[in-house]
């Protein structure tokens, strides 16, 4: 972003390189979404959407995010019998339910994703449970980049955590190696998509800068 204002009689330029449409997109005018229209989300979003996500990091690369998308009426047949009572209604009329899932294998894919690291994959071999949390971890960072990038395709999202965690890993994933973390409807908002935002703690609040 190029542009300039003044201050103290002084040139600065705006400290954000995101132009406003971008940040309000992606920020200030989005929110959790509970309402969509009927409109389909396509392969082609769904696609450039996941080419964004997979750009962001995660540590030693792992990338242990695994996803499906429910649209057909089948998939959602078998997902909302273990969503939470409150989130069936939202979940079954929206378009797609994106399930993300943390891949508790990832450092089988180490030596392609972290090739300059030949003992990446053993590292990780020989302990599940510091790997489980790993990949719980860096699939919690790449939910938040998904969110992003719904948003980035003009979609909202309305990410949620309420239902059965361990039976949607069953159904959808099972191999019983992935983790079922959250689950996030999307598509075109409606009308009545947004509630109110609410309140946001304060910069004094939250950062201390040393």
């Amino acid at each position: 972003m190029t542009a300039w204002g003044t201050e103290k009689g002084h040139q600065t330029q705006d400290p954000l390189l995101l132009d406003d449409h971008a940040q309000d997109l992606l920020f200030h005018h989005a929110r959790t979404a509970s309402a969509f229209t009927h409109e389909p989300v396509t392969d082609e979003q769904i696609a450039a959407i996941f080419e964004l996500v997979k750009r962001a990091p995660t540590s030693t690369n792992t990338q242990p995010l695994r996803v499906v998308i429910v649209r057909s009426a089948d998939a959602k047949e078998r997902l909302l019998p273990h969503m939470a009572e409150g989130n069936r209604a939202k979940t079954a009329a929206a378009p797609a339910n994106t399930l993300l899932a943390a891949d508790i294998d990832f450092h089988k894919e180490l030596p392609r994703t972290f090739p300059h690291f030949p003992g990446a994959r053993d590292m990780f071999a020989g302990d599940e449970e510091s790997r489980a949390r790993t990949a719980e971890l860096n699939t919690d960072l790449q939910v938040g980049y998904a969110i992003i990038g719904i948003r980035a395709a003009g979609l909202a999202a309305g990410p949620m955590t309420g239902f059965d965690a361990d039976a949607i890993s069953r159904e959808f994933f099972p191999d019983g190696r992935h983790r079922v973390l959250v689950a996030i409807n999307m598509g075109e908002p409606a009308e009545d998509a947004w509630k109110d935002r609410l309140p946001r703690l304060p910069f004094d609040e939250v950062v201390t800068a040393l």
